[in-house]
């Protein structure tokens, strides 16, 4: 047989095996690619059809533990109020919390009258100055009468010089309690409802688990009472935790309070006594002494805090 004969024939075999091994790999290909390229196509809607899911599961179970712990404590609150329940009480922190209520009913009227006084005395002043302003107009008129209406006209306006600069002072005062008042002691009473309200959860939880505990022990409530038993003591924690801030709280509060009502009914009173006893100067180094700043002329009208 001539050489190049056998050179075709090796060539021949050694080109059919590839083509068939070629069309054994394409369609392999083909088959992995297919139901791959499918199952990606259609991954998405799935895990948009789990991530609805998952955020309606997880809806729902935030709605059932507001709906049970809301049973709980309600359960709770009318067995304490018919005398049924038992409750956990702090005796030395409750005091203390009376006491801050009954403080701060009694700032708030200090508050109200010194508001009202602002309000009466800048209509004082206003009055005062167009006195001294019809005063001096009639000095200018009345020839006969020039001097006393002059001397009045002056006096007038003294008074209303001295009217706005103790405006300036107790305007000071009202701000500060107004701060001390609606701020400071109100965001330690809305610590104290939040501990109020987490006292009356231990309690509920308390009494549930203490209910499961007097009741038989077969494996159902065994696990129920653990549950409960876990319960009670992520509210047990949540009341402790809560009963310390509002200790802290009320610490800094008074220690605040007597700070600032220092300061305030210091300067009350000494602006108050310069200004009836007609001393100027004394007056206007009482506000140096306390950094009160008065208004800008022209800005004589009251501020938001007097029209309370």
């Amino acid at each position: 047989m001539p050489i190049s004969d056998l050179r075709l024939k090796s060539r021949g075999a050694h080109i059919s095996p590839s083509q068939s091994a070629a069309s054994r790999i394409a369609s392999q290909a083909e088959a992995l690619t297919g139901p791959n390229m499918h199952q990606s196509l259609s991954s998405p809607a799935v895990t948009a059809d789990e991530v609805n899911r998952g955020v309606a599961v997880e809806k729902f179970d935030i709605v059932k533990k507001w709906g049970i712990n809301t049973y709980k404590c309600t359960k709770q609150m009318i067995s304490e109020r018919f005398g049924r329940g038992s409750r956990t009480v702090d005796l030395e922190l409750e005091a203390q919390i009376d006491v801050l209520r009954d403080t701060k009913r009694k700032y708030e009227n200090i508050l109200r009258l010194a508001r009202a006084l602002t309000n009466h005395f800048y209509s004082m002043v206003q009055t005062q100055r167009a006195l001294g302003d019809t005063f001096s107009d009639l000095s200018q008129k009345s020839p006969e009468l020039q001097d006393e209406f002059g001397y009045n006209a002056e006096t007038q306006k003294l008074l209303c010089k001295n009217g706005e600069t103790l405006l300036g002072a107790i305007n000071f005062f009202v701000s500060s309690i107004n701060t001390l008042v609606n701020k400071t002691m109100e965001d330690t009473l809305m610590t104290v409802k939040m501990y109020e309200n987490a006292r009356l959860e231990f309690d509920a939880y308390r009494a549930d688990l203490e209910e499961l505990n007097m009741g038989p022990r077969d494996a159902v409530t065994l696990t129920r009472i653990d549950t409960a038993q876990q319960q009670f003591q992520i509210h047990k924690d949540k009341y402790e935790r809560l009963r310390s801030d509002v200790t802290i709280k009320l610490k800094f509060l008074e220690e605040n309070k007597v700070k600032v009502m220092h300061k305030q009914l210091l300067l009350f009173h000494n602006a108050i006594s310069a200004y009836f006893a007609g001393n100027q100067q004394q007056l206007e180094q009482t506000l140096k002494q306390f950094n009160v700043k008065l208004k800008p002329p022209g800005a004589d009208k009251p501020s938001w805090l007097e029209e309370q």
